[in-house]
C-alpha cells in the first residue's frame, strides 16, 4: 500500500532534491516559465503557489523565509516588487500546466508550468 508516501524521490538525495526545487523555484519565478518533465512541474507546483502567497504581503519575517529558498537576491526583489502584488486579489491558482510533447532523449513527457496572468 501506499499509505504516507506523498511525494516523489526522482532517483536523488534529500539534499539533492531540495537543491533541484530551489533552483527550479529560482528560475521560474526569474523567467515565469519554465519547461520540464510533467512529474517535476507537479511537483514544483505546491512549492512555487507558497512563495507566490508570501510575496503578496512584504514584511520582514515573509522576506526572511523567501531568502532562506530562493537563491538569488534580484529574484526575491522580483518576487515582492513584481509576482506578489500582482495576485494580491487572487485566492490561488497562481500556475498554470501545459503538457507538451515526449523529450527526444528518453521519451520524458514534457510540460510547461507558467504563471496565470
Amino acid at each position: 500500500m501506499r499509505h504516507s508516501k506523498n511525494f516523489r524521490k526522482f532517483s536523488r538525495s534529500s539534499s539533492h532534491r531540495r537543491a533541484l526545487f530551489r533552483n527550479m523555484v529560482t528560475s521560474f519565478i526569474r523567467e515565469g516559465r519554465i519547461e520540464t518533465t510533467v512529474e517535476k512541474a507537479k511537483d514544483l507546483r505546491p512549492i512555487v503557489e507558497k512563495f507566490i502567497s508570501l510575496g503578496r504581503e512584504d514584511t520582514l519575517p515573509a522576506r526572511r523565509k523567501a531568502y532562506g529558498y530562493i537563491t538569488d537576491k534580484a529574484v526575491v526583489h522580483k518576487l515582492f516588487a513584481e509576482v506578489g502584488p500582482q495576485y494580491r486579489t487572487r485566492p490561488g491558482g497562481y500556475t498554470r500546466i501545459v503538457k507538451g510533447g515526449v523529450r527526444h532523449g528518453d521519451c520524458a513527457d514534457m510540460a510547461l508550468i507558467e504563471l496565470v496572468r
